[in-house]
């Protein structure tokens, strides 16, 4: 019995072997041709999503992501709430509008203030911001005879003073805009009092002009120039651009010598080839300034636009020139652009060493076929919203830059040397005096 049942047994084994082979090679290497495609599948569906606000998926020098990746929050301080606020707004007998410092270079200070009262980000509750907006329009004040450096330095002191989060942080997210190329040293005690916080400036490094530096690559955000609205208008701006076959020149610099040395080698340069480069030395007043549409007509007039440095190395030419679409050839060694991170300004503009200013740069440009020069034109037509002063709730504009570039510097552990915890959470200063009592002024460095 036992030899039959192993013989059916034996059998019945056979007979399942027949139906099920044996793993060969082909089953193995099929199975580990699944497993490298599910996890690349996996990779590709948890990889993070990052679009162009320019509908094409294809346009790779742009890339910035989905707006609800913001989620910061910030405290916007009145003008009420602080002794001296107002004169950092409105100068020492409060008589300057905001109007008034609307235009220029240093208008971004009064459209970034204005767009943060208005943004989806904004909170009025002091307990749950993230970042803190301290507004000051103080380069317009300067320049309208509002306040001289003194007053704007012992003022910004004296407002900084009665800001307990900002000594509870040491200032790290407080945020000041200085939108003029002398950048926050304009606030000649910056580097005691608030080295730590965001700065937003158009102006980079200016060690080569300075000892030290504002401007800090892991805190500090760089912000576009002022464009004159009715250039950034959409539907009908002031100027509209010219077919590259009826522009009269080949390339122009529109703006004062002032004693620059590569503003002043483009001027002689004019001088020997004024077929090609439109380069008149313009004034502050007089017959030889141009009026706004004036200089965007000639701007218009040129395939590429010259932007050297002035006296400090960012320039409002850069900007201008997508908006008469004519190609920037940056003529400033130590630059800073804005959004650098999503931007890939190699593909909207030309970086010539300034060093190289002469003939040389001339013939280049003369080299570069028109049809390049329009795909480099169509590039900067689709990032140049990114210049305008616009709400944070557009798919594409400054503000929404500014607005992700902030999300990435917020600290999540904010301390300063005189920020001390107990075992409870319970913030404290030197004294053990906890937050909510802290009384102003609050000691300052």
């Amino acid at each position: 019995m036992w030899s039959s049942n192993s013989n059916n047994k034996s059998r019945t084994m056979h007979h399942h072997h027949q139906h099920h082979p044996l793993c060969t090679r082909t089953h193995q290497i099929g199975a580990l041709l699944l497993v490298i495609a599910t996890f690349f599948f996996t990779r590709l569906l948890d990889a993070p999503c990052r679009i162009s606000p320019t509908v094409s998926s294809q346009r790779k020098f742009l890339l910035l992501p989905e707006s609800q990746e913001v989620s910061i929050k910030i405290y916007v301080y009145d003008v009420n709430e602080i002794d001296g606020l107002n004169e950092l707004l409105k100068g020492r007998d409060g008589k300057i509008a905001p109007e008034a410092c609307l235009k220029g270079q240093w208008g971004s200070q009064v459209k970034i203030h204005k767009l943060l009262l208005e943004s989806r980000f904004r909170t009025k509750k002091k307990e749950e911001a993230d970042l803190f907006f301290v507004p000051s329009y103080v380069k317009c004040a300067r320049m309208m005879g509002g306040l001289n450096d003194k007053e704007i330095n012992n003022t910004f002191v004296k407002v900084i003073s009665q800001m307990p989060y900002f000594r509870l942080s040491g200032g790290r997210n407080h945020i000041f805009v200085f939108p003029s190329g002398a950048g926050a040293h304009l606030f000649k005690s910056w580097a005691t009092y608030i080295n730590r916080s965001i700065i937003l400036t158009p102006e980079g490094d200016r060690t080569d002009k300075r000892d030290t530096s504002a401007f800090n690559t892991w805190k500090d955000i760089i912000i576009p120039g002022n464009v004159e609205d009715g250039m950034t208008k959409t539907g009908s701006p002031m100027i509209q651009p010219l077919p590259l076959s009826k522009r009269k020149y080949l390339a122009n610099y529109l703006g004062r010598a002032q004693g620059k040395a590569g503003r002043l080698q483009l001027i002689e340069l004019s001088k020997q080839f004024p077929e090609k480069l439109e380069c008149p030395d313009l004034k502050f007043s007089g017959g030889e300034k141009l009026g706004r549409k004036d200089y965007f007509e000639h701007l218009r007039n040129s395939k590429f636009c010259l932007a050297p440095r002035g006296e400090s190395s960012w320039t409002l030419r850069f900007y201008e020139s997508f908006f008469v679409e004519c190609v920037p050839v940056i003529l400033s060694d130590q630059i800073e652009l804005p959004f650098q991170n999503v931007i890939d300004y190699s593909q909207i503009s030309i970086k010539w060493p300034s060093s190289r200013i002469g003939p040389e740069l001339l013939e280049y440009l003369e080299s570069i076929p028109d049809k390049d020069i329009e795909a480099i034109i169509a590039r900067g037509r689709q990032v140049r919203c990114m210049w305008v002063y616009a709400s944070d709730s557009e798919s594409c504009s400054a503000m929404r830059g500014i607005m992700w570039e902030l999300q990435r510097k917020v600290r999540q552990f904010h301390q300063s040397a005189e920020t001390f915890w107990l075992h409870n959470g319970s913030f404290v200063n030197r004294n053990l005096v906890e937050f909510s009592k802290w009384k102003l002024p609050v000691p300052l460095p």
